[in-house]
């Protein structure tokens, strides 16, 4: 199968036919749906198919009378869900394109030497439970399992019960014992979130790093009462203290270099004549460095706490999660760029990926693809076909390079 013929068979799924973005919310049935496909995609090259203890699912193209599991492979992959009304790229693209990488290979009658795995790690966006990267999290040991299994949905369903529903033993979730046996590298290629390719003319990019980054949730919490009759000098609302936080939070990026960003609100009791008693608004904060991270939340949770008692309100701020800063291995990206003739730009994101997670127990490494649209989680986010059969092609030179006998 071609990339095209892979490309179409993901188009329709998940996608509001108003809006035109998609909504692949981890465990959801469009979700679902992509993991049969994976699974699908698999068989049909004769790869075996596993789904791990955390949800991941992984096909391994095996050497030649190769017994046993996976050892030192080269993997590669991405995700299947999306953010809210995401765009189609957005790591589908690494799936698809590391199956046509694969066939490629074959087409070129390559025989693996070591093992060469595809995988889509779960609930690498965090839609629906709020904790970006959960399956990688988890498997890295980097995820508390009791923190995971605790973990709702704005349905008010936890992750344990939800993962019980697919089949997976929640008592299960936890560091992966065997991960960093059987990765030799993982090598993601990811559509690039901005456009910095489309402004130099290159179609392909090799990452240097990931921005330090996190989510913390703010709880504002005042009084509810009747929007009509309840005099100025009487309110404690606790939706003014938030938006002038969100609104201070745009002028302390600037001021740290870095950006923040909040886009997910909920309002208690959400009423139209009534004042709330409680917002909740979630941070997205990233910045060069951890300590520029730190200084530019902790002016925006004093903003936040200043703000709050200016209305006679309150506020709490609880993390939801912190990656650290991730540099990927110098000789990993420098043997890539040579693989792929050396003349590749390499740039530094500030978005989080499953391979930033992983670089904590594996060698991992990045190849973002042109975005001309510099738009990302969003229906607007693109790459041309040219530019996405350039990845496949550089993926399978990674794997055949990494690989190959």
């Amino acid at each position: 199968m071609t990339f095209d013929h892979l490309w179409s068979e993901l188009a329709g799924v998940g996608r509001h036919p108003g809006t035109g973005g998609y909504r692949r919310y981890a465990w959801d049935r469009a979700e679902l749906t992509l993991r049969d496909w994976f699974t699908g995609c698999a068989a049909a090259r004769g790869m075996d198919v596993e789904r791990d203890r955390n949800g991941n699912l992984w096909a391994w193209w095996l050497p030649a009378g190769w017994t046993g599991d996976p050892a030192g492979a080269v993997v590669t992959g991405s995700h299947l869900d999306s953010v809210p009304d995401g765009g189609a790229f957005d790591g589908p693209l690494g799936v698809a394109a590391a199956f046509a990488a694969v066939d490629a290979l074959r087409a070129e009658g390559v025989r693996p030497r070591v093992p060469i795995g595809v995988v889509a790690f779960s609930d690498e966006e965090g839609a629906r439970f709020g904790v970006a990267c959960v399956g990688s999290r988890l498997s890295a040991g980097t995820l508390d399992p009791d923190r995971a299994r605790a973990l709702r949905d704005g349905d008010g369903r936890t992750l344990a019960e939800v993962v019980a529903g697919a089949g997976i033993d929640p008592a299960g979730l936890g560091p992966d014992p065997a991960l960093a046996r059987r990765v030799g590298v993982f090598v993601e290629l990811h559509v690039e979130q901005g456009r910095v390719l489309d402004r130099v003319g290159a179609p392909l990019a090799v990452a240097s790093s990931i921005w330090p980054h996190g989510r913390w949730r703010l709880s504002f919490r005042g009084e509810a009462n009747h929007a009509g009759t309840t005099g100025i000098a009487d309110r404690h609302d606790p939706m003014l203290p938030c938006a002038a936080t969100v609104a201070a939070a745009r002028d302390r990026a600037v001021q740290h270099g870095g950006v923040a960003t909040f886009g997910k609100l909920a309002v208690s009791p959400n009423g139209a004549n009534a004042i709330a008693s409680e917002v909740t608004a979630v941070l997205d904060a990233r910045a060069p460095s951890g300590a520029v991270l730190d200084a530019l939340t902790g002016d925006v949770f004093a903003d936040a706490a200043r703000h709050a008692e200016a209305e006679g309100t309150a506020v709490e701020v609880v993390p939801e999660s912190r990656t650290p800063a991730v540099a990927f291995p110098d000789d990993v990206a420098t043997r890539i760029r040579h693989t792929l003739g050396g003349d590749v730009p390499v740039l530094p994101t500030a978005a989080g990926h499953d391979a930033g997670v992983l670089a904590g127990v594996v060698p991992t490494a990045m190849l973002f693809v042109r975005n001309p649209t510099g738009v990302s989680h969003s229906p607007h986010e693109w790459a041309e076909r040219d530019d996405c059969l350039a990845g496949v092609a550089a993926l399978a030179a990674v794997l055949r390079d990494r690989a190959a006998s």
